[in-house]
């Protein structure tokens, strides 16, 4: 039984609308009922609850922020914020599925596609008929996206698109993925690759310690045949895909609260009911050390991201401050899982608790998206002026 109860120690949900509780406390009814009794089976079995795709669509999961008239619910940044941070509580796999979805397809193909390319792919992204995945990571080029050397060919109506990517979440099952490469001048532009189309394939990523849960794979173009209709035209340069992953680092930002949230929420119910030398573990100075660090770092969290889901929907949240939430947040949710995990002793291993998945799931999401070094860069830069990137 899921018996989470979310911590608000400085009632931050005074600060919410009405209209925000309510999303918030729709997508944490559907984690109850639809992820947390399967989840465990399925990060056991590394198996990728496909059938929940739907489910995501039919809740509003996927492009919250994208207008209503391309199937989206319209609603601001907190409201996406919120329901991220409820579906990692979930799990951190399940996370990536709608992260991928809404900020890596749905909104590179709503801010930099044509009309055309809006109204075929965005509703169907929406319901959760169409799975999409994103392409920019390649074998040899990870932080460093500027280095791609997929590329494409003018081929009269269509191009010629040739390379791969890796570590694509929803790789396996995705109908389209939208692609980064280079043309023949060098210039990086988004490509909307459809599934059935020659010479593409999605080989699946196997033997993973993390985001079992979450189907990742490779997109690997072999003259793979693209019509230029489906060529995103608003938009090229390193600064189109960059934007898209300062969309999914936003969501991040929230969702790592709720793996820590899922956590503490456990290691606290735990420490309540564990017995140790006559008493409950939770009347011990040590533990209670734990416990009131987690909440600290936890409200600490939350107060980042309400004031940087106010900057987001006023439209100016800048990258770098995106980054250091990025980066705060997951490492604040690691160390809480770790710490959980120890807090339950030798049953904070076992799959009866959610502690060590969301522990090993952390592990993915403190370097998707930007590595955690990578953002301190970010932030370097942005203080200093000075580029120690290169």
């Amino acid at each position: 039984m899921d018996a989470f109860q979310h911590p608000d120690y400085y009632l931050l949900d005074e600060l919410l609308s009405e209209e925000h509780k309510m999303i918030r406390d729709a997508t944490r009814d559907w984690v109850k009922r639809s992820v947390s009794p399967i989840i465990e089976d399925y990060a056991q079995r590394a198996a990728f609850p496909e059938h929940l795709v739907k489910e995501m669509g039919e809740v509003g999961l996927f492009g919250p922020y994208i207008p209503e008239e391309y199937g989206g619910p319209g609603l601001d940044h907190i409201s996406y914020g919120l329901m991220m941070q409820e579906v990692e509580r979930g799990d951190s796999g399940i996370r990536s599925t709608c992260s991928v979805q809404s900020s890596l397809v749905m909104f590179p193909i709503f801010a930099y596609g044509s009309e055309e390319q809006k109204q075929k792919f965005l509703p169907k992204l929406a319901t959760g008929e169409y799975l999409g995945s994103f392409g920019l990571t390649e074998p040899n080029f990870g932080s460093n996206p500027g280095g791609m050397t997929t590329n494409f060919k003018d081929a009269g109506d269509h191009v010629i698109l040739n390379g791969a990517k890796m570590w694509i979440s929803n790789a396996p099952f995705c109908h389209v993925a939208v692609v980064w490469a280079k043309n023949e001048e060098g210039r990086i532009k988004g490509l909307i690759v459809e599934r059935g189309m020659e010479g593409f394939t999605t080989p699946e990523t196997h033997n993973k310690w993390s985001l079992r849960a979450s189907a990742t794979g490779e997109l690997v173009f072999d003259n793979v045949k693209v019509p230029k209709e489906n060529i995103l035209p608003g938009r090229d340069g390193l600064g189109a895909p960059l934007s898209c992953l300062d969309s999914a680092r936003f969501g991040i930002a929230w969702g790592a609260i709720g793996a820590a949230m899922d956590c503490y929420d456990t290691a606290l119910r735990y420490s309540k009911e564990r017995i140790q030398f006559g008493k409950p573990i939770a009347g011990f100075q040590l533990q209670q050390k734990k416990l009131a660090e987690m909440i600290t770092e936890i409200t600490k969290a939350q107060l980042l991201t309400f004031r940087l889901g106010q900057l987001k929907n006023e439209g100016r949240a800048s990258s770098a401050q995106i980054s250091m939430a990025k980066r705060n947040n997951v490492d604040m949710a690691i160390k809480i899982a770790r710490e959980a995990r120890q807090m339950l002793g030798g049953m904070g291993i076992t799959g009866d608790f959610s502690i060590m998945r969301h522990m090993m799931n952390l592990e993915s999401v403190i370097t998707y998206e930007g590595t955690h070094d990578i953002h301190l860069l970010i932030t370097g830069l942005d203080i200093t002026g000075e580029n120690a990137f290169v």
